[in-house]
């Protein structure tokens, strides 16, 4: 129960990643900036995020979940109807930066965490179930969204996004009051800290620098994918779909992976995801057809949806437990930094160059070195597998 109310709240708090992904064009039409100016709202909202996650994170492992996704949950929808009433683009970056992203992180890093405490046996299933509310929000949001814009423009949408989410989230929220159970050393069905030959520090930092890394290379389609199909003559409707099914693939990629961590390890799991992610890349350089691009975008979906959540399992496979909510934040803030340096990055070579295609290969760039820190965590802990026999 816990679980699927949990799936539900980040399925509509989620609204704060990607309403602005969706509203990109319409917002750089009105303001009358270039590319990279006009994806400074969505890098803004990412950066809100990152560090939400920590701020978040660290007050749930000291006082539970609920009153900081309460709050979470008020700044959320307080940001969208702010962001609904701006005049500039600065004003609309710093409603999305301030109020909106930090608002989102508790429906992400936190949410994870706190899931996290109440399963052991299929762990990843639950982690990556509950990390998949983001990417159901970017299936569910990127098609309603479009539809409310046609009528009534994208303040309106913001408006009424704003009010939804704090009239469904607040009840949500308070449902989940109950604190984490706290694992015992020694209980039945306890999972011990796994070995690994680096210190916690050096490991939390291995996993920031993959975070990052594969997140720059994540960005360039889930952020530039409405604006790459407008750029193609296929209009926001087309990009908003193709949106709408790499993350409705996520979801599958999410909850397999989970699967597929519980049987043969978090970061065997990461390694496949990752390689995988690095391949579809390339294929969205040769093909630019309506069709290739919605095909490619569900093969992106499907090979990228896992990534991010094993991270988190990781976390938990490799550290204590009372350190869960910050470790993980700090994680998932590297993954959100990559999210957005990559957004924005993606939109200046495109200012430079006239074209994505420098910026896909950018991408690809930055998946190599995050499967390389990959590689590095997975050799570590084989070594420590072996130092402990």
């Amino acid at each position: 129960m816990r679980l699927g109310i949990s799936l539900l709240l980040a399925t509509i708090g989620g609204a704060g990643m990607w309403a602005v992904v969706v509203v990109l064009p319409a917002v750089q039409a009105e303001f009358g900036v270039d590319r990279a100016a006009a994806s400074m709202p969505y890098t803004a909202t990412m950066v809100g995020f990152a560090a939400g996650n920590v701020l978040v994170g660290r007050a749930i492992d000291r006082v539970g979940y609920w009153i900081p996704a309460l709050a979470s949950a008020a700044a959320l929808s307080a940001g969208f109807l702010l962001a609904s009433l701006t005049t500039s683009i600065l004003g609309f970056t710093l409603a999305q930066g301030l109020l909106i992203g930090l608002g989102t992180s508790a429906i992400f890093g936190p949410l994870i965490a706190d899931i996290s405490h109440w399963f052991n046996r299929r762990r990843g299933v639950a982690v990556t179930a509950a990390a998949s509310g983001s990417y159901l929000a970017g299936a569910v949001w990127p098609i309603v969204i479009p539809y409310i814009m046609a009528g009534e423009g994208w303040r309106f949408a913001y408006a009424a996004i704003g009010v939804f989410c704090l009239a469904t989230m607040v009840p949500l929220v308070l449902m989940l009051r109950r604190g984490a159970p706290r694992e015992a050393a020694g209980s039945s069905g306890s999972r011990p800290v796994q070995p690994i030959s680096l210190s916690p520090s050096a490991l939390q930092m291995l996993l920031v620098v993959a975070g990052f890394g594969c997140c720059m290379a994540m960005s360039m389609p889930q952020v530039h994918i409405v604006a790459y199909c407008m750029d193609l003559g296929y209009g926001v409707a087309r990009g908003a779909d193709m949106l709408s099914i790499m993350l409705a693939a996520g979801v599958v990629s999410r909850i397999g992976s989970g699967f597929l961590a519980d049987r043969i390890g978090a970061v065997k799991t990461l390694l496949i995801g990752s390689a995988l992610q690095c391949v579809s890349l390339l294929f969205y350089i040769p093909f630019d057809g309506l069709a290739s691009l919605y095909v490619v975008s569900l093969i992106f979906g499907l090979s990228q949806g896992g990534i991010v959540p094993c991270y988190a399992i990781i976390v938990r496979d490799y550290m204590p437990a009372k350190e869960a909510g910050q470790r993980v934040g700090i994680v998932l803030m590297a993954t959100i930094f990559g999210m957005a340096v990559g957004g924005w990055m993606s939109g200046w070579i495109y200012d430079l160059t006239g074209s994505y295609a420098a910026a896909f290969l950018n991408g690809i760039a930055w998946n190599l070195v995050n499967l390389t820190a990959i590689l590095l965590l997975m050799w570590k802990a084989r070594r420590g597998v072996e130092a402990l026999a």
